[in-house]
């Protein structure tokens, strides 16, 4: 990891673009490809209406695919913690449920997709003409859900296990067979639309066996029978940690099942009839996500590159790695926009032959529906690059503005307003918003990176080595923001005569890591409410559970080492199976802490109430995600202590008093 770490913040840009972009691309464009496939052969074996029955069959998939990544990128994550803590037995049974509860769900929803198809494909806009293709294509489609699912969970966690290639090498076998058997069952046993999703299932079937087999080759944890217990709290942890890809996935199926049902409307009031739109922009969709695999591996590879410089406060790295990527990434949309407005035809042909009508409508959606896709080159890196330095606000905006607050609202009124040339407007009126957002955000995160100072304060040691108990004992400290615990804690380690730790961590972890000391402080013990939206699909554990981990290890050592204090940092769960542990929570009135919090601390009165439950609030988050407790359950600590009653001194002399009797 150091030397890696050490690449990150001194190697060229673009030498580390291509190391960690080119495989993430390629990784999405095969998934992308994966999809593409089917409906060219259908479209020349079946013609476009098998196209559009895949293209309603399609958003059932696309919920499969939500829950075995929300499972899978959230055991990977959960995965990388409990290896990063030392803790293997953890991460095992963390595996084993996360491949549990994927099992538990896909046959749920094998079983909810073929009981209710018919009902299901009405939601996402199936026509008459359309109805018995879906059907047909459908029913066998949902047979091998589970093979998908299953399979998709364990990719991202053998990924995670260290094996990428592996993981790659499984998916792109499953791809290359369905390139070959779907001619074979559409041309030669001429099976139509059932032929397609024979082959689909098929090579489903081999990158779930593929997966399968990895299980007894994982190089970081050893699976047993008995970590194969469904364990509820640890599959609440994984979903949440997955949570990210969920949302990612289901913003695309209400978009597809919006767009499919609107087509289908004022299409049949159009020449075009309802079937032709439905067809074409499930096919124009497909095509544009190549473009979006491309720029999201180039901007997810990147992810680590921005990450680190940021938190090593090397931000004219940051800056330079932006502009590389923005760069590029707009050549790309602009060669993709070229590609669009001037030859569709062409485009749409590789999908089959359609009568006037049909090629009319193609050249009508990519020439409105994309007319803008340039801005992704912006928009899309844009929401990485925030997720990366743990923007998490702004990463969601990003995020979720294009599909959700833009995409989705402008299908219904536009419309409404100008039929179905107004469902294809409302792609470029949601590229244009979502592309304005992005470059305010990131002007004004620009120009913040050229004002931040890499100035940082640091406490220096002061407390006496004067120890005076007779044995070794370890003293952790959590507190309310402007309780006065940390200064408890200073007086405790004084009385006592030993060491005092707390942004002596700070300046450890900038040494190992490289991390600045202000990043360090501005990041470790926080948590805020949409955090968790950084962790995803494309993403390893984030800069926030690297500082954990390294904080986790340096507190260990100290308590392998001496008696000490020890402030926050989740130091009572992280040393939940040392002995001599002393665990002591201290609050107090919001009168007070706003005393202290304006006095000591400077804060602005109108605003201090608000920071102080603002920074209880991610103190809380932070230590609920890392030891799955509630901060404020007073049963996790031995004292809790309200420090208005005797006062800071006084507080302190009876945590030492106890102390003193107990060891």
């Amino acid at each position: 990891m150091e030397n890696e770490e050490n690449i990150l913040g001194t190697e060229k840009i673009g030498k580390l673009i291509k190391k960690f972009s080119i495989p993430c691309i390629i990784s999405l464009l095969v998934n992308s490809l994966y999809n593409i496939v089917d409906q060219i052969f259908i479209g020349w074996g079946v013609g476009y209406l098998g196209n559009g029955a895949t293209n309603v069959v399609f958003p059932l998939t696309m919920i499969c695919l939500s829950f075995a990544l929300m499972f899978g990128d959230g055991t990977s994550a959960y995965l990388s913690l409990k290896l990063g803590e030392k803790k293997k037995e953890d991460a095992q049974k963390g595996v084993a449920n996360g491949i549990i509860i994927s099992i538990i769900i896909a046959i749920i929803l094998c079983v909810v997709t073929i009981s209710f198809l018919p009902q299901l494909l009405n939601i996402f806009g199936c026509t008459d003409n359309l109805r018995e293709y879906a059907l047909n294509y459908g029913y066998i489609i949902a047979i091998g859900l589970p093979f998908m699912m299953i399979g998709t969970t364990l990719n991202s966690i053998i990924r995670a296990d260290g094996s990428p290639k592996y993981s790659m090498t499984s998916m792109v076998t499953g791809a290359i067979l369905n390139l070959i058997l779907d001619p074979i069952f559409i041309f030669v046993f001429k099976m139509g639309v059932q032929g397609a999703a024979i082959a689909t299932i098929a090579s489903q079937f081999i990158t779930f066996i593929l997966n399968i087999l990895y299980i007894k080759k994982f190089k970081s944890i050893k699976l047993s029978k008995q970590d194969f217990k469904f364990k509820f709290n640890i599959v609440k942890k994984l979903s949440a940690l997955g949570i990210s890809s969920f949302i990612t996935q289901m913003s695309f199926v209400f978009v597809m099942a919006c767009e499919n049902n609107l087509l289908g409307k004022y299409g049949a009031e159009s020449k075009f009839g309802a079937e032709i739109p439905i067809t074409v922009l499930g096919i124009v969709m497909k095509i544009s996500q190549i473009l979006n695999s491309i720029i999201i591996g180039l901007a997810a590879g990147t992810q680590p590159i921005w990450g680190y410089n940021y938190g090593a406060g090397k931000f004219d790295r940051v800056k330079q790695t932006l502009k590389t990527v923005l760069s590029v990434s707009v050549v790309i949309s602009t060669i993709a926009f070229i590609l669009f407005q001037t030859i569709p035809d062409k485009l749409i042909l590789i999908f089959g032959n359609g009568d006037s009508n049909y090629i009319e409508f193609a050249c009508l959606g990519f020439r409105i529906y994309l007319m803008l896709v340039i801005c992704n080159g912006i928009q899309i890196p844009s929401g990485i690059f925030f997720q990366a330095i743990g923007k998490s606000i702004k990463s969601a905006i990003l995020s979720l503005s294009r599909q959700i607050l833009f995409l989705i609202p402008s299908l219904f009124v536009l419309g409404r307003m100008f039929g179905i040339n107004g469902v294809l407007f409302a792609g470029p009126v949601a590229d244009t918003l979502a592309f304005i957002i992005a470059v305010i955000l990131l002007i004004f995160e620009v120009k913040n990176l050229g004002r931040k100072s890499k100035n940082s304060q640091t406490l220096v040691d002061d407390t006496s080595s004067d120890n005076k108990l007779k044995q070794k004992v370890i003293i952790t400290i959590s507190r309310e923001y402007g309780s006065g615990g940390r200064y408890i804690g200073r007086l405790i380690a004084d009385k006592l005569g030993i060491k005092f730790y707390d942004k002596e961590f700070v300046e450890k972890l900038a040494e190992e890591t490289g991390l600045s000391e202000d990043y360090i402080e501005n990041n470790e013990q926080k948590r805020d409410t949409l955090a968790l939206l950084n962790n995803g699909y494309y993403f390893g554990i984030n800069n926030s559970d690297e500082l954990f981990l390294k904080e986790s290890e340096l507190i260990k050592e100290v308590a392998n080492k001496e008696s000490c204090v020890i402030i926050g940092r989740c130091a009572d769960f992280i040393l939940k199976d040392y002995n001599n542990v002393f665990k002591v929570f201290v609050y107090s009135n919001m009168e007070d802490k706003i005393k202290r919090a304006t006095e000591i601390y400077r804060i602005d009165k109108q605003k201090v109430q608000k920071e102080i439950k603002k920074i209880d609030k991610e103190r809380a988050n932070h230590y609920k995600h890392y030891t799955e407790n509630d901060w404020h359950n007073f049963s996790n600590y031995d004292i809790c202590i309200n420090s208005d009653t005797l006062g800071v001194e006084k507080s302190a002399d009876l945590i030492c008093e106890i102390i003193n009797e107990k060891y």
